[in-house]
Order: C-alpha cells, then sequence, then structure tokens
C-alpha cells in the first residue's frame, strides 16, 4: 500500500455537517471546500472513493479539475447496481441501460433455448414491443446518502464484549432501515459499513424489477479471446449490452443519464469510472494478508481448479450440455486466472514487505494512545484468524454452486429467520434485502435438470473430500448413496423447480418447510445443521472481532492521517479517476492507448480463425461496412476492482467514453495493495459500440437514442 502523507484534519463544523445531513448540494459543496483545505491521503490517481467524500482536492492538484455538487449527483444518479454486484449505467432519456456482455449474461442464459440460443447468436430487438423481459432481474439506483455512524455505533456501549456490540449495532441499524423506508418513501434503504466499522452510510435507492433485453452481441464478440486473452492488453471485445428498465409497465423515464460522447476520448484524457467495485482489503492488516495468502486463496483456487476440470468434462458430452454449463464455466475459468494471479503477487516477498512498512509508518506516527490501540486491533485480528482456520476447511465446502440447491438453502434459511425482528436475523434477511433475498428465491428463471444434477454432485464430493466420508453430516446429506446417485435423486425427486412450490412453502414458514419431504429442501436442511453452528462461530469470534478491530485500525488512521482517506471496497457506489495511457514492460512490445476494429480482424486472422479467436459469421459478412480505424478498446490507469465491470467511464463534462469490463494482469494486486506502474483498467470504446450497432446489428435506432443529446 502507498505511504499516505499527513493531511489537515476536517474542520468540527464538516463533521457536524456530514454526521447528521442528508447527502445533497450543500454537503457536496462542503466537502469539496473541505478536501481543498486538506488534500488528499492517497498517492497517485489511487483510490475508490465515496461519491459523498469525492477527492476534489487531487482532482483539483492533479488534473485541474473541480467535480461541482451538480456533476457529483448527476454521476451518482446515473451510475445503476445491476443485479447482486454487476454495475451498469443509464444512456437514454427512455430508460436504456449499458452493462457489459458477461454482466448481463446470466439473464441472456435464462432467455435463450436449444432452438433460440441468445448467447451464440446474439439478439437486437427491433421495437419495444420486442425487448425481452429478463426473469428475476433487479437494478437499483442510489439516491441519497446519509451518515449515520454516530447512531450506529452509539448503539454498541462501552464493556460489551465484540459479539454483544455486533448485536446492538445490527439492532440499530435495523432500526435505522425502518425508520428511512417510511421517512423518504424509497424502497431500499440500506445501512452500508464503511471503513472496517468507523463509519456507516445509510443508501436509500430506487429498485427495479422489470429489466428487458434490448441488445446483446454474440458470446464469441463479446469474450473475443476467451480465457487465453483473459486479463491481458492488447484487447478486441465488444463485451457490451443494453437492457432497459421499466416502471409501471413503462419505459422509465430518469432524471439523469449519460450523454454520450460521440467525439470519443484521447491519450492522456482525464477520466471516471463510476460504479460497484466488489471488495478489496488494502486496509488488512500484514497477518490478515498472510492469511489470505496462506490458507484462503490457495483453498479457493483448489476449488475452483477442481470445478473447471468437471465443468469441461460436462461441457464435453454434448453441444447441448456445452450451452447450458457456458456461463457457470466462463465465471469459473475468470475466477481461476484471477486468483492464480492474485496469488502469485502475494507470494511476492516485495508486497509483503510493503505492507509491513504501511502498518509499521501508521504506528510510528500515531500517539501513544493510538500505537496502544493499534497493538490492541492487531491482536484481536490475530486471534480471530486462528479461530476462522480452525473452521474454514468446513466452512468453504458450504456455499452452493447449483441455483437448485442454493433455493432450498434460502427457503429454509429464510423462513427461519422471518420469525425473528429484523435487527436479531442474519444480515442477509433483514427487512431492507428482503425483497431482494425473496425475489431470486422466486425467480422464474427456468432451471436444467442435468446441470442442477452435476452441480450438487459437486457440492456433494467436496464436502466429502473437506469433511471426510464418514462425518455425520456428508453420511446424512448422501443418504448411502454415491455423490452422482444423490444428485441426481434429489433433482428427480424435487419440486422446487417450480416457483408455485416455493412460494407455497416461504409462505407456510418454518412448520411448512421442516414437515416437508422434498429431498432438495431435506439435503438442504442437513447441510444447514452443520452450517448454522459455524455461520454463528464465524459471526460472534471471526467477523465481530474484526469489525471492532478494523475500526479501530481506521480511527487510527483517522487520527494519523486525517480524515481524508479512502474506504475499502464494499460493492458500494464508488467514484475512481485516472488518464487514458498505453505503456510497455521490459522486453515486450509497447501496449497502446487504443485498439482498433481492424486489429480485431487482424487479431482473428493471425489466430488463424480459431476459438476462441473466431468471429461470427455477421461480422465476417460485413467486414467492409466497418471502418477498421474505429477505436475499439482503451486503457486508463483508474482504481478498479472486480465488480466495477459494467461500470461507465466518463469524461470532465459527465458523458460516456467508454465501458469498463476488465483489468490488466498489472492489476492483480489491486484487492490488497493499489498497484501503480502498469496496472490498467479495460474499457470498451463509446464510438466502437454505435458503429457496430449500426453497421453490424442492424440497429441504427439503438445508437440514435445513445447518442440523442451527445456531441
Amino acid at each position: 500500500m502507498k505511504q499516505h502523507r499527513s493531511v489537515v484534519s476536517l474542520s468540527d463544523q464538516f463533521r457536524a455537517l456530514v454526521s447528521s445531513a442528508v447527502w445533497n448540494a450543500s454537503a457536496a459543496a462542503l466537502v469539496i471546500a473541505a478536501s481543498g483545505a486538506c488534500g488528499s491521503a492517497a498517492g497517485a490517481d489511487e483510490g475508490m472513493w465515496l461519491l459523498n467524500q469525492a477527492p476534489a482536492a487531487a482532482l483539483t492538484q492533479r488534473h485541474a479539475f473541480e467535480p461541482s455538487p451538480e456533476w457529483l449527483t448527476h454521476v451518482q444518479r446515473s451510475a445503476v447496481r445491476y443485479g447482486g454486484g454487476g454495475s451498469a449505467s443509464l444512456v437514454s432519456a427512455d430508460g436504456l441501460v449499458l452493462t457489459n456482455h458477461h454482466v448481463a449474461l446470466d439473464g441472456i442464459e435464462k432467455l435463450s433455448t436449444g432452438e433460440r440460443n441468445l448467447v451464440r447468436d446474439g439478439f437486437v430487438a427491433k421495437t419495444r414491443e420486442e425487448e425481452l423481459a429478463i426473469p428475476g432481474a433487479e437494478c437499483s439506483i442510489l439516491w441519497q446518502i446519509e451518515d449515520v455512524t454516530d447512531r450506529v455505533r452509539g448503539a454498541a456501549k462501552s464493556g460489551l464484549d465484540p459479539a454483544a456490540a455486533e448485536a446492538a449495532r445490527r439492532a440499530e441499524i435495523s432500526a435505522i432501515e425502518a425508520e428511512a423506508r417510511e421517512r423518504l418513501g424509497l424502497p431500499r434503504c440500506e445501512v452500508v459499513t464503511l471503513y472496517g466499522g468507523a463509519r456507516f452510510h445509510l443508501y436509500a435507492s430506487k429498485r427495479f424489477t422489470d429489466v428487458r433485453l434490448v441488445w446483446a452481441p454474440e458470446d464469441q464478440i463479446g469474450s473475443f479471446g476467451g480465457d487465453h486473452d483473459n486479463f491481458e492488453y492488447p484487447r478486441f471485445a465488444i463485451d457490451a449490452s443494453l437492457v432497459r428498465l421499466y416502471e409501471n409497465g413503462q419505459p422509465y423515464k430518469p432524471e439523469h443519464f449519460l450523454k454520450w460522447n460521440t467525439q470519443g476520448s484521447k491519450e492522456g484524457d482525464l477520466v471516471f469510472v463510476v460504479g460497484h467495485p466488489g471488495r478489496t482489503s488494502r486496509l488488512f492488516t500484514p497477518s490478515h494478508v498472510a492469511f489470505l495468502r496462506d490458507v484462503e486463496l490457495p483453498g479457493r483456487l483448489a476449488g475452483t481448479y477442481r470445478s473447471e476440470v468437471r465443468d469441461l468434462i460436462f461441457a464435453g458430452r454434448s453441444e447441448e450440455n456445452e450451452r447450458l454449463i457456458q456461463g457457470e464455466l466462463s465465471g469459473v475459468q475468470n475466477g481461476r486466472k484471477f486468483m492464480m494471479h492474485l496469488l502469485g503477487n502475494l507470494q511476492d516477498p516485495v508486497l509483503m514487505e510493503r505492507k509491513r512498512a504501511d502498518a509499521a509508518s501508521l504506528e510510528a506516527g500515531a500517539s501513544e494512545a493510538t500505537r496502544a490501540a493499534l497493538h490492541a486491533a492487531n491482536a484481536q485480528v490475530d486471534a480471530s484468524l486462528k479461530e476462522f482456520r480452525e473452521i474454514y476447511p468446513a466452512w468453504s465446502a458450504m456455499n452452493p454452486r447449483s441455483d437448485l440447491f442454493a433455493i432450498a438453502l434460502g427457503i429454509d434459511r429464510m423462513t427461519a429467520e422471518l420469525a425473528k425482528p429484523s435487527g436479531e436475523r442474519l444480515r442477509e434477511y433483514r427487512d431492507a434485502v428482503l425483497p431482494s433475498a425473496r425475489l431470486r428465491l422466486l425467480s422464474p428463471a427456468p432451471l436444467d435438470a442435468g446441470v442442477e444434477s452435476h452441480l450438487i454432485e459437486l457440492q456433494l464430493s467436496l464436502l466429502a473430500e473437506r469433511l471426510g466420508g464418514d462425518d455425520p453430516t456428508v453420511r446424512r446429506m448422501l443418504a448411502g448413496k454415491p455423490p452422482r446417485d444423490r444428485a441426481r435423486e434429489v433433482v428427480a425427486g424435487t419440486r422446487l423447480m417450480t416457483v408455485a412450490a416455493r412460494e407455497a412453502l416461504l409462505d407456510g414458514g418454518p412448520a411448512a418447510v421442516a414437515a416437508s419431504d422434498d429431498p432438495a429442501i431435506v439435503l438442504a436442511r442437513h447441510l444447514n445443521a452443520a452450517w448454522r453452528p459455524l455461520r454463528d462461530r464465524f459471526d460472534a469470534r471471526v467477523e465481530a472481532p474484526q469489525r471492532a478491530a478494523y475500526a479501530a485500525i481506521a480511527d487510527a488512521r483517522f487520527d494519523v492521517l486525517g480524515e481524508w482517506v479512502y474506504p475499502d471496497a464494499t460493492g458500494t457506489l464508488r467514484l475512481s479517476f485516472g488518464t487514458i495511457r498505453g505503456y510497455q514492460n521490459p522486453g515486450e512490445p509497447a501496449a497502446p492507448a487504443f485498439t482498433t476494429l481492424g486489429g480485431l480482424f487482424a487479431r482473428s486472422e493471425e489466430k488463424g480463425g480459431r476459438p476462441p479467436f473466431d468471429l461470427p459469421p455477421r461480422w465476417l459478412e460485413r467486414r467492409d461496412k466497418i471502418d477498421p480505424t474505429t477505436p475499439l478498446n482503451l486503457v486508463c490507469d483508474a482504481d478498479i476492482i472486480g465488480g466495477n465491470s459494467g461500470s461507465p467511464l466518463v469524461d470532465r463534462e459527465g458523458r460516456l467514453v467508454g465501458l469498463i469490463f476488465d483489468g490488466n494482469l498489472e492489476f492483480m494486486a489491486t484487492d490488497v495493495v493499489y498497484p501503480g506502474g502498469n496496472g490498467r483498467a479495460l474499457a470498451v470504446d463509446s464510438r466502437a459500440i454505435t458503429h457496430v450497432l449500426r453497421t453490424i446489428y442492424d440497429a441504427p435506432h439503438l445508437a440514435d437514442e445513445l447518442e440523442a443529446g451527445g456531441k
């Protein structure tokens, strides 16, 4: 992690404002004024910043740009959270949303059949009536932010142990969320945790469940180069898709959307990424990073390698199997490659020394009392990791990959949790997120029996490997059969393939679930009986102590560095920035800032047109219609991580110039440290999207809608 310089703390007036006020134009103006006075604690163009704590001083000093309150509000309300973890943006006055093909892929697969394969062949809606409703889809837009830190932290009275303090905070969070839904009239009001528990903000969002597919290119072009080119650059991919949000049966008419920069961008331009980065661990202590390196990542990577091999075997059995498992396999391969390179970076002694030096620098600048708090917090993290190491093998084997099994587990858990007050439930079932949890369980998306059998078999065999074949839970789940036979038996006998059966169990509550003889529910009960004690142990003896420890470490950072430091990514909306620029690694050709559509064809020809470098038929047929000089992909040094996929890349005027879809290999340590150097975020150029809509997909109506009002 970069060594940060000390900064002047914010004024008491500013502290009072952001601790109590709704994030609005006056708050934004004061943030900008305050940050101009105190500067940024992050070095280089580092940081995934909160929208209500934009790094205005750094932007002014390095890029002569001062984000106005109106600019910040505009990009915030144009940004879209897609599903449970992707990013997107509103890009037209009629609710068009732009995201990655790989982010929309799950929905495209749900709309595909053996006879109408939208993943392979792509899709274009020529009219609004042809737009396809995506089963179980959900999007949300962050509308309002309030700082509720004092209230949440004040709920945990001094003298409580970490578990009791965490329970008190959760109860207060639930009360805040319930009050906000009544007061604001917005469907999703959720308190999010920042700085490891040092700050808490209330996020109030608009929610959409009528999401319709408008355009998707062929997967061949959306993921051109496949696993070979993943996390590499130069790249040549149209990793983009369009959906539309509907409200009350009509296209959503947004107050804010990103206009299209039809002139595009150039090398050296300042650009911004507005999206939902997943999770970073940059505030982790050195011992916690070592745990990630030595225990967690190797365990996850071993499971991923195993799943990839089994998925490839399943895909090889038939063309239909290959179609059905394609999205699942792509996700597994993406995760494998990412974790492989992240682990390699964490095994670099230089990186670990950098983490230790950062911790030592923080301690050296601290007061005696703060140093004592840091020592206590580090000891608490170490104790929690010792606890986690004991339960990790079993814990890591219990996450379902099968949609069917996830539904069964969710029904069993949700019905049990709903018998409790919201503040006492598992966080994923509290009232603020309950509609989304129920939507996932009742999605009408079709489930394929063959795929579900395959994935449940993987789950059962992994449990047997990690826990041992004689483990009581394993024996109960297998019921005297090998994993393959047991998985097939469960899928053949379950009634949960239908939404009506799931809804009946949810509405029937714990009694109905306890009385059910559905084999998927029976399987879920056996796993949950073993999982719940582990979850309680994890919450009380791993997460709660870590939450308290990292809140103390964040407080120490505020004391030493000032308030102007960015938090770790948590899946919440963030702003990062950088410049478009190429790079050159030693001994390699220079990587240009932009690639072109002409380069796409050259890359395919260089590889003999063999998969994954083959081009869809219509691309080959219409090659002469394409301007080969059109920019296709670009790179910038904005700070991103997984979850930023689908984020808009915008210019100083808040216009869209690109679509984030990947990072290069040099960015693979970004979970733990900001890499700097030749680390780059990859984006699809906006000019390529509208160009191929006109020339390849016969969709000038969509290109016109995107470009309306742009210049």
